[in-house]
């Protein structure tokens, strides 16, 4: 068990290879989230990011509390995509794959 408060969650964005489709969720393993994600898109396609290929990482942030993690996915998954973009325009103006970083 982590020693109270080195807790890491994560909401994160990711894309497909052409950056059409979004997908939002939240982990507590960003390498181990990707690595279910990428599996899915080359085998069953089971989820939505499966279906979509979305397994590019473009933003995330980081909170040591779940709850804190979990209200703030709620709340990007209720943006419209012009304001998601815009949030990740100011992350990471060049839509850079940012996998290597957790891969």
């Amino acid at each position: 068990m982590k020693p109270l408060g080195t807790h890491n969650y994560y909401v994160y964005i990711l894309t497909n290879i052409n950056r059409t489709v979004l997908y939002i969720g939240v982990t507590n393993s960003l390498e181990n989230r990707l690595a279910q994600h990428r599996a899915d898109a080359t085998g069953e396609k089971r989820t939505f990011a499966g279906k979509y290929n979305c397994i590019n990482v473009v933003f995330y942030e980081r909170f040591q509390y779940v709850l804190h993690a979990i209200t703030r996915e709620k709340e990007l998954k209720g943006w419209t995509r012009v304001r998601k973009e815009e949030l990740i325009n100011s992350f990471n103006p060049q839509w850079e794959f940012l996998n290597e970083k957790w891969l």
